[in-house]
């Protein structure tokens, strides 16, 4: 078991179902129609070509052509191909995502690894497995489209960052953002979380050193104090148990509501100070993630946008009710774990416990829920035009049906997002869960069209961290994206469509 076993069971998968899709959809579909023209380009030499309905940058086809680079001398040898272009057919480039997606699968046994080491091997593997089978990660390995190129940079840079390599954590940013331009938000995120990790380390070791160099002085100490030093050693072990019980406060996870808010502030202040302490080495360290963004600030100014091309068509909007449908459709794609009697009774005890605080912070949500869905919620045209997503059957058959569903929808969004904080918080620190949502909101809120596909980086953030122990959540959750990806592909090979407007075979789509 391990990182081999992964992804051999991932290969399992991928490549026949890969065979299958190629045969039944032989032709470029959907984004591919505009991707895989200008990867060819590319492959053709011609770096000049670049189609303007294109919103993302060209990292994709450039590591469309390493691949291609590797596969060319073995075909030239075999006389399978004159030309290095004549590699760039739909079903190699298709290849890319599904080399990415076993690759995809060890970073995500990597990393839980690397946040759970204590954990059993036969079980990481279990769970990397799960995850590789997430339903939109899973769907868009076969096509050529950017997501799971862009999920894996992610994660890699997410683990380099972890294991404290953070100028290649930096160099592999670069990469993500060349692929999708909305993961400069993650690259900044990844930054505050390895920052918040090195200055909460750093104020643990220096508290660690002062209560062993104090122990070893009483130890040593022989002459009797007076009174005066007597006063000022008390004092000052005041002082220092005051500081250790602020830590202490900030690993508790079973506090209460005011708790929980002043171990929030207090991690705010110690992670600012300690900031300004140590501010030479964390600027040596994050230095690439400050060239990055400077960059990308700058490519902003000079595009006049952060998309490249189609502008007019994925403008920058307030779309507030995106965050609540991404926690609705995390906590269902998590539902053996946020659905459990036992998750649900353990939340209703907390916030009855914490009364009546939570009653204010349960009041305050429902009241954003409902300016969210009221006043920011967007129909894009897209969503009303196109229906071969399943967003557009959403939006018509359940959000849309009636004008109090949407309102209907709030008690299941706010119950959501209080699920994922309370689970977040028993892992990571709470500054750390309020950083993760504030990159969410800022992937999310601003992009106009429902799109499933955007919500695949905050999930693994989430479901990565979210610490799931018993096996049977695990195993039910298997079997759930088991039957979500066999009802899709399923549905997208073998129940085509036609329009009436435009010729050609349509298919169903996430």
């Amino acid at each position: 078991m391990g990182r081999i076993a992964v992804a051999a069971i991932v290969s399992s998968w991928v490549i026949p179902i890969s065979i299958l899709v190629n045969r039944i959809v032989s032709e470029p579909y959907m984004d591919e129609i505009f991707h895989i023209p200008q990867a060819q380009q590319y492959c053709k030499g011609n770096f000049r070509s670049w189609d303007p309905k294109i919103t993302t940058p060209p990292g994709l086809y450039y590591l469309s052509l390493a691949h291609v680079a590797s596969l060319f001398p073995g075909m030239f040898y075999l006389k399978a191909v004159s030309s290095f272009s004549e590699i760039c057919s739909v079903v190699v480039l298709r290849s890319v995502n599904g080399v990415l997606a076993i690759l995809c699968s060890v970073l995500i046994y990597e990393i839980i690894t690397n946040l759970r080491p204590t954990l059993d091997e036969r079980k990481a593997t279990i769970y990397a497995v799960v995850l590789s089978m997430y339903p939109l990660h899973w769907f868009f390995s076969f096509l050529y489209y950017t997501d799971v190129a862009s999920v894996t940079a992610v994660l890699a840079m997410y683990l380099a960052c972890l294991r404290k390599n953070y100028w290649f954590s930096g160099l592999l940013g670069s990469l993500a953002v060349a692929i999708r331009q909305t993961n400069i938000i993650w690259i900044l995120f990844v930054a505050c979380s390895g920052i918040i990790d090195l200055t909460l380390a750093y104020r643990r070791d220096k508290i660690n050193v002062r209560g062993i160099d104090a122990s070893s002085k009483e130890k040593g100490q022989q002459a009797p104090m007076n009174k005066v030093d007597l006063r000022s050693s008390l004092r000052k072990r005041k002082s220092s148990s005051s500081e250790d019980a602020g830590l202490q406060r900030m690993s508790t996870t079973n506090a209460t509501s005011k708790d929980c808010m002043s171990g929030l502030i207090h991690e705010i202040e110690t992670v600012f100070l300690t900031f300004l302490h140590m501010k030479r080495k964390l600027f040596v360290s994050f230095t690439p993630f400050i060239i990055l963004l400077a960059a990308f600030v700058a490519f902003v100014h000079w595009n006049g946008s952060i998309v490249l091309g189609a502008k007019e068509a994925h403008g920058v909007s307030p779309h507030l009710a995106q965050i609540m449908y991404f926690s609705l459709f995390s906590v269902l794609l998590m539902a053996p774990l946020y659905f459990s009697f036992g998750h649900v009774v353990d939340l209703i005890h907390t916030i009855w416990r914490n009364k009546p605080l939570s009653f204010f912070q349960l009041l305050v949500a429902f009241i954003a829920s409902f300016i969210s869905v009221h006043f920011f919620s967007i129909a894009h045209p897209y969503l009303l035009a196109d229906n071969r997503h399943y967003t557009f059957y959403l939006w018509r058959k359940v959000i849309n049906a009636h004008w109090s569903i949407k309102y209907l929808l709030v008690p299941l969004y706010v119950y959501s997002w209080l699920s994922i904080f309370t689970r977040l918080a028993k892992a990571r620190k709470k500054i750390w869960v309020l950083a993760y949502f504030f990159a969410t909101a800022a992937v999310l809120v601003p992009a106009p069209l429902i799109e499933f596909r955007y919500y695949t980086v905050p999930f693994f953030f989430l479901i990565l961290h979210s610490h799931i122990i018993d096996y049977q959540s695990w195993l039910l959750m298997g079997f759930l994206y088991i039957a979500l990806n066999v009802f899709t592909m399923m549905m997208f090979l073998y129940r085509p469509f036609h329009w009436n407007h435009e010729p050609g075979t349509q298919r169903f789509i996430w």
